[in-house]
């Protein structure tokens, strides 16, 4: 007979931590001697589940919470995935409910079994045909989706500013420029996720000192160099010598060889995302996405701004891109191969974007630019009206409650817009029947819980399919990755023109 168990708990604190918290030699056990040499941004739980696991007669049984990450992104591929690979099965799981007791976080129950299992799986209390590492139930097309070639360098995250003496308010900015119009060459407005998601507007709220990639001054410069430095704005360097620089200073004392190269260029604002300001070079607007969010709204942005970390870029400026992005199918696509963080979406670019397949054709005189460009002329309009950004008017748009005509129409738009997205990808068969439906993140108006399991296992199939054909192509390399696209734009040597962001 099988042996049942006690639920393990994790404290709830932030389990990605492990080489800050336990060092570095800890981490590398746990990956060569608990993970099978498998590496990932795995959290802590993953590695407690494989080395239960590793103790379990067949026939054995654990349970134990854990973060809801464990079906997720990295974790997942460590933790679940392996174990599933290796003989174990997950007969029973909650995947995802809010931890019992004070902290605000949502953690996942899993039970755990050694060798086969016969009898009726259980999936958030509801008896299922089995269940998968995403903790879910199996669909027609089975395993992970793949990043595809197609997709490859065209999504991005921001950029890293490190140091607040970088970061300026606009009358600040203002300032600097009035007294030296040249000012304005290394003084940009700076994108944030708050600015995105509360102003009507979207304007950015803040300026940032960008000396993109220039060399401190003519002294250091490399040998043939003769663009720009950072020395030709003395009011801009003075701000960053003063508030930045001894910050930097400090960071050189540590070993870490990041820490020391932040030192050493003090006067750049941190990880400048140069691949992503390469890529978007000739661009008159980019989709932006705050990277942590609850109902994943995409917005186009005028280029020339520097976007925060904690936003999401993609290169893309077609409203057939946005059209599809915007849709229910990838928003319930990345809600299920994302990771999240509390009861918001993380979204990933690699998980959430270069893994989606796009529509294959488009019939001709489609509709779904027009609607796409429609949909997001008139939220704008809503928000410009109502003074209100895109989390209020999005709250108003997921309350059955709310029945103002602007917000009605934002639905009816939406409706349009996913029913031309199926139609692009050849589903006219497709019942999404729209509403007002609970789903894991509350009341939502979408399709229906029918109609997104369908999504979801088309677009797999798609993808599966999609990925086949590249791989036949070489477009793939030997681990599965897509190979460079020669799409990024060539990096500058000491002769060449700077980077320009």
């Amino acid at each position: 007979m099988s042996t049942f168990f006690k639920a393990c708990t994790l404290p709830p604190d932030e389990p990605k931590k492990i080489t800050g918290n336990l060092g570095k030699d800890y981490r590398d056990y746990l990956v060569v001697h608990i993970a099978g040499a498998k590496r990932g941004n795995a959290d802590l739980c993953a590695y407690f589940a494989l080395r239960a696991a590793s103790m379990l007669r067949d026939g054995g049984q654990f349970g134990f919470l854990a973060t809801n990450t464990i079906a997720q992104g990295d974790t997942r591929e460590v933790g679940l995935d392996q174990l599933t690979a290796n003989g174990c099965v997950i007969p029973r799981a909650v995947p995802s409910q809010p931890w019992p007791g004070s902290a605000t976080l949502e953690v996942a129950h899993v039970w755990i079994r050694r060798g086969r299992w016969n009898t009726p799986f259980v999936l958030d209390d509801k008896p299922v045909s089995g269940i998968t590492p995403f903790l879910a139930e199996p669909g027609i097309v089975s395993g992970p989706p793949h990043r595809l070639f197609t997709n490859a360098g065209k999504s991005f995250q921001g950029s890293v500013v490190l140091g607040l003496g970088f970061v300026l308010e606009p009358e600040e900015a203002q300032r600097l420029i009035d007294k030296n119009p040249g000012n304005k060459d290394v003084l940009f407005p700076y994108l944030n996720g708050e600015d995105l998601n509360s102003r009507s507007d979207q304007s950015p709220s803040r300026w940032v000192i960008n000396f993109f990639d220039w060399p401190l001054d003519r002294k250091t410069a490399p040998v043939g160099y003769c663009g720009p430095v950072a020395a030709d704005y003395p009011d801009c360097l003075a701000i960053v010598e003063k508030k930045v620089k001894p910050e930097r200073e400090k960071l050189g004392l540590k070993k870490d060889s990041s820490a020391q190269g932040y030192a050493r260029l003090w006067w750049h604002y941190g990880r400048r995302g140069q691949d992503l300001y390469r890529t978007i070079t000739g661009m008159e607007r980019v989709l932006v996405l705050s990277l942590v969010s609850n109902k994943v709204p995409f917005v186009f942005v005028s280029n020339g701004t520097v976007y925060a970390h904690k936003l999401a870029v993609i290169a893309l400026e077609d409203w057939v891109s946005f059209a599809v992005l915007q849709s229910n199918a990838h928003y319930h696509w990345v809600w299920h191969y994302c990771s999240t963080m509390r009861t918001d979406l993380n979204y990933s670019p690699s998980d959430g974007f270069e893994t989606f397949p796009f529509p294959p054709f488009l019939k001709p005189h489609t509709p779904v630019p027009t609607i796409g460009e429609a949909y997001h002329a008139h939220r704008r309009q809503v928000m410009l009206v109502r003074h209100e950004g895109l989390t209020k008017t999005y709250n108003r748009f997921h309350n059955s409650d709310e029945s103002a005509s602007d917000i009605q129409k934002l639905r009816d738009l939406h409706v349009e817009m996913d029913t031309g997205v199926a139609t692009a990808y050849g589903w006219d068969d497709l019942d999404l029947s729209h509403g007002f439906h609970e789903t894991k993140q509350g009341t939502r108006f979408t399709i229906s819980e029918a109609a997104r399991r369908e999504v979801l296992a088309r677009l797999l199939k798609l993808n599966h399919e999609r990925y086949a054909e590249e791989v036949q192509q070489g477009l793939h390399d030997k681990k599965g990755k897509p190979k460079a696209t020669g799409r990024k734009g060539k990096k500058s040597s000491s002769s060449d023109e700077p980077m320009l962001f």
